[in-house]
């Protein structure tokens, strides 16, 4: 059974998350992280059996899973109570679909989106932190604000609406782009009245896209969050709270008001983005609450093979409040059947007023 460190969607972050090379200088963790598969955590070998590996896998959230406190105070989680519960549905005449179904059963538990067991013919997930709740995003909509003729810089889509306000679409942290493509879009945004950056139904993708986009509305230095790294195997062992920091950008920056848009989809690296930005002066969240995932996640193997990922580093906003089932916007907005009919999405539209008027005060 062997521990594999990651980054966050396989990203290099400032902060580290590691375990359990504490004391390694800074250069060397920083060369480890661009490794796929970094160094790993040997523990004690179980069994290729039913059981065996049923146990593997619950001493490995047990001993590395981050948000274990934080659950049982959310919703009463108790992880020794889960073992017995699921312990007297394993047996060695199951199949290994049944014997999947259990496990992945078992890390539903945990209520946590970055948590997936994967097989070569199977991937265990948990999605209800999207699927109970209002979408409130429509792809057809979205067109119809776009048109056919926006323009594209990296992974963004962009373009001006009809009021003079900017709109700029994310789609997904996994879609890069470089500082020029951030220059480009901003300088032909310029002299809109306000902008609006849509990350609704982004699950994520790389952090750094996240700070780098983030930089561009920053004008100082700003506390956005706090982060801990697991120190050992305890549910409390943790490292202190490590500031996190948002650093201006020394390209073109945007000085005007900022509405971003947000729904349940918007999870991991977009939820971080989403903390930032709240954190910054002149910005405002409008929509649904976020999705959360706010578990930096690291990778293990069980015996018979199979792939387990999970939250290993929690990460806060600046008022040092958990993320990980989300982050409330300032405007609680959902999209309404009447004005879909109307080919109106309620969100962007009440962003828009917002804007027309903050800039009239600004």
């Amino acid at each position: 059974m062997q521990i594999h460190l990651k980054n966050k969607e396989n990203t290099v972050k400032r902060f580290l998350p590691f375990y359990p090379f504490t004391f390694l200088p800074f250069y060397l963790i920083a060369f480890l992280t661009l490794l796929p598969l970094t160094s790993c955590v040997d523990e004690d070998e179980l069994p290729n059996t039913r059981q065996g590996n049923f146990e593997a896998l619950w001493k490995i959230i047990d001993e590395h899973y981050c948000f274990f406190d934080y659950k049982q105070q959310e919703y009463g989680l108790d992880w020794q109570q889960v073992y017995h519960k699921y312990k007297v549905r394993v047996h060695e005449d199951m199949s290994g679909e049944q014997l999947f179904e259990v496990l992945g059963d078992m890390l539903s538990e945990l209520r946590d989106g970055h948590v997936n067991l994967s097989t070569s013919y199977d991937y265990a997930r948990y999605w209800s932190w999207h699927e109970d709740f209002p979408q409130n995003y429509s792809d057809s909509l979205e067109r119809r604000y776009l048109g056919t003729d926006y323009k594209i810089a990296g992974g963004l889509c962009y373009r001006i609406l009809d009021d003079n306000i900017g709109y700029i679409r994310y789609a997904s942290f996994q879609s890069g782009f470089g500082e020029s493509n951030l220059d480009d879009v901003l300088a032909y945004l310029a002299l809109c009245r306000g902008l609006i950056i849509d990350i609704r139904n982004n699950g994520g993708g790389n952090l750094t896209y996240a700070e780098k986009l983030a930089a561009r509305f920053a004008h100082e230095k700003t506390l956005v969050g706090y982060m801990q790294h697991k120190t050992g195997k305890g549910h409390q062992d943790f490292s202190d709270m490590e500031p996190q920091y948002i650093e201006p950008s020394a390209r073109l920056r945007w000085h005007k008001p900022v509405a971003v848009l947000t729904n349940r989809s918007v999870f991991s690296a977009a939820n971080e983005f989403a903390t930032y930005m709240k954190a910054l002066p002149n910005i405002q969240l409008v929509g649904d609450r976020t999705g959360g995932g706010a578990g930096l996640p690291f990778s293990s193997s069980l015996p018979n093979g199979w792939n387990v990922r999970f939250s290993a580093c929690p990460m806060y906003d600046a008022q040092r409040q958990n993320t990980e089932f989300g982050i409330e916007p300032h405007h609680h907005v959902g999209l309404t059947d009447e004005d879909f009919q109307r080919g109106g999405d309620t969100i962007i539209e009440f962003a828009r007023q917002l804007l027309v008027k903050q800039n009239g005060a600004f």
